[in-house]
């Protein structure tokens, strides 16, 4: 799985262990979901250019570095993506963002697209597309044509948890896009979900069933 980084740091598994316990409340899930983005924000962004500007700062002048070319672009899978994106926005606040509908048919596990927003020249900018679950891969499969398909050729694959099933298939169909992930689980069961995992991520988070 040369495509897969997983971000093992002490602070990131922790926080996934408690999202992991069934008695882990809403708002609780909710709170660590926007912390851990924060992390994993920091870990996915950890290479992108650099270049310097000139600066006064307080006792003088000086060459800082910033973040080089267009803003980027966060592109949120609905709806649990949104958990990650409110977070990764906590440290790049003035990041596009593109929002991407799609849902899994309980019964067939295919994907259904209901909805596509994103900002323009995705051509010129990183985008880094999040959702909590890498299960199936359909779901996420789709919304990286759709990206593509609107320009985007710099993606990168961000959740917290993937199953070896759904990397297989998303790898096979976009062996371009590097998967970023806080672990890998074992397996998905019968109706498509990650085992161990933690449950749906959008029903944990929003407090739906």
């Amino acid at each position: 799985m040369q495509s897969v980084t997983v971000i093992d740091h002490p602070l990131v598994q922790h926080k996934l262990t408690l999202m992991r316990d069934r008695t882990t409340s809403t708002a609780g899930f909710r709170m660590l979901l926007r912390e851990i983005a924060h992390l994993l924000c920091y870990e996915v962004t950890r290479d992108i250019e650099l270049e310097t500007t000139d600066i006064e700062t307080p006792m003088g002048p000086m060459t800082a570095p910033i973040i080089k070319g267009k803003k980027l672009v966060f592109a949120s899978i609905l709806r649990a993506g949104n958990g990650l994106l409110d977070g990764m926005l906590d440290l790049v606040p003035a990041a596009r963002v593109a929002h991407i509908g799609v849902y899994r048919d309980h019964d067939t596990l295919e994907p259904i697209e209901y909805y596509f927003k994103a900002p323009g020249e995705l051509e010129n900018r990183l985008v880094i597309a999040v959702d909590p679950m890498l299960a199936t891969g359909n779901s996420a499969i789709v919304a990286m044509e759709r990206l593509k398909q609107r320009g985007a050729n710099r993606i990168r694959f961000l959740c917290l948890l993937a199953a070896p099933e759904g990397i297989a298939k998303f790898t096979a169909a976009h062996p371009d896009i590097p998967i970023f992930t806080a672990a890998i689980d074992s397996r998905l069961n019968d109706k498509g979900y990650i085992v161990p995992g933690l449950g749906d991520a959008g029903d944990r988070m929003f407090g739906t069933k």
